[in-house]
C-alpha cells in the first residue's frame, strides 16, 4: 500500500513539475530555453516522529544551478526582516524556503534550526548547487543560505537584502558551520 502511494504521488509530483516548468518557460532567460525535461524530483519522507522531511536528489548541478538562478531576480534585493516571509521583508530561512519550493519545487522546515536537521553534512570543499550552507553567527543565531557554485551562495543578508555572497569572505569565513545536501534516501 505505502509502495503505490509512494508512485502515485511520485508521479503527479512529475507531472506538476513538468506542467510548472512548460507554462512559465517563455519568461525564461535565452539561456534556459534549451531546457525542455525537468530534471528535479522530490519525495517526502516521514520522519518517524509524526511531520515530513523533503529531500532533494543531487540531481544535474548546472539544472539546479539554473533554476536557483532563475528565481533569484524575483528575491534580489528584497530588505532582510527576520521573521518575514514575503517579498516586503523576509528572513534566511524563509527565503529559502521560496527558493526551494518555486525553482526545485521541495518543501523545507521553517526555521534554520529544523533546516540543519534534513540531508546528510557534506564537506565545504565537496559543495555543488543546491547545498545548504549554514552559518553560526552568534551563539544563539544561525543563518542559512543555498549554494549556487564558484563559492557563491544566495541569502537574505541583513545589511544588503537578498543578495549573492562569497564564501571567501572574511566573514563568512570566520562564520562558517557546515553545509547540508539534500537527496533522496532510498
Amino acid at each position: 500500500m505505502f509502495r503505490i502511494k509512494s508512485l502515485v504521488s511520485a508521479l503527479l509530483l512529475l507531472v506538476t513539475g513538468l506542467f510548472s516548468i512548460h507554462s512559465f518557460a517563455f519568461d525564461m532567460p535565452k539561456e534556459f530555453e534549451s531546457m525542455d525535461t525537468y530534471k528535479f524530483f522530490h519525495s517526502e519522507l516521514f520522519d518517524g516522529k509524526g511531520s515530513t522531511v523533503t529531500a532533494v536528489n543531487t540531481g544535474n548541478s548546472d539544472n539546479i544551478k539554473s533554476a536557483l538562478l532563475a528565481e533569484y531576480p524575483r528575491w534580489k534585493g528584497t530588505h532582510y526582516r527576520w521573521g518575514g516571509t514575503t517579498h516586503k521583508g523576509v528572513d534566511c530561512s524563509s527565503l529559502m524556503q521560496h527558493l526551494f519550493n518555486d525553482s526545485l519545487q521541495t518543501r523545507l522546515p521553517r526555521t534554520t534550526f529544523q533546516q540543519i536537521r534534513n540531508g546528510r553534512k557534506v564537506s565545504k570543499n565537496n559543495l555543488k548547487p543546491g547545498d545548504l550552507v549554514f552559518f553560526k553567527t552568534s551563539p544563539g543565531d544561525r543563518h542559512v543560505g543555498v549554494y549556487v557554485g564558484d563559492h557563491q551562495f544566495i541569502h537574505a543578508s541583513k545589511i544588503e537584502g537578498v543578495t549573492i555572497s562569497s564564501l571567501d569572505n572574511q566573514y563568512w569565513v570566520d562564520h562558517y558551520e557546515t553545509a547540508r545536501r539534500l537527496e533522496l534516501m532510498s
